[in-house]
């Protein structure tokens, strides 16, 4: 599998793969892939990639500026994150997401702030303890990831594709 950044030609394949891959999720709003197309018409689409094995487009995640207390601060929101459903659960995501933390950490971001489950996102050393927050989400949903000393505390926008 290769990682690497989005090409104009693949952001047919990157709505398709986001509305298949969201569709039976109970959590879904059913408007991931509107979202990625609002985030890369507004210019806040700042990281996008792609996973593709055998020519074909199996994954992919977005990276976002967010604002905490309405300032931005180069924090950056990951999400969201997807994988074709019958590659789900078979190392797609976490590749997608090790490869994008190590890109926006090489553009010199704070960290990361994400919504999602613990039991996943634990994983890659994001926690959740009540700093930030975001609407009325219970505080284990937001998490957090520094790559510095320097610890998000807040209330939690994200990029206006993303709201």
């Amino acid at each position: 599998m290769d990682i690497r950044a989005e090409s104009a030609g693949d952001r047919d394949a990157i709505y398709h793969l986001t509305e298949i891959a969201f569709a039976p999720m109970p959590f879904s709003a059913g408007n991931e892939a509107d979202c990625i197309n609002r985030l890369r018409a507004d210019g806040d689409l700042t990281l996008s990639l792609v996973a593709v094995e055998a020519g074909e487009l199996v994954g992919h995640i977005a990276f976002s500026p967010v604002k905490l207390n309405g300032l931005a601060d180069n924090w950056y929101g990951l999400g969201p994150v997807s994988a074709l459903p019958g590659r789900q659960r078979t190392g797609i995501g976490s590749a997608l997401i090790e490869h994008g933390l190590d890109q926006i950490r090489a553009l010199g971001a704070h960290g990361c702030i994400l919504i999602g489950d613990p039991a996943y996102y634990s994983r890659f050393g994001f926690r959740a303890d009540g700093r930030v927050t975001y609407r009325d989400l219970p505080s284990e949903l937001v998490q957090w990831l520094a790559f510095g000393s320097q610890t998000p505390s807040g209330v939690l926008t994200f990029s206006p594709g993303l709201e």
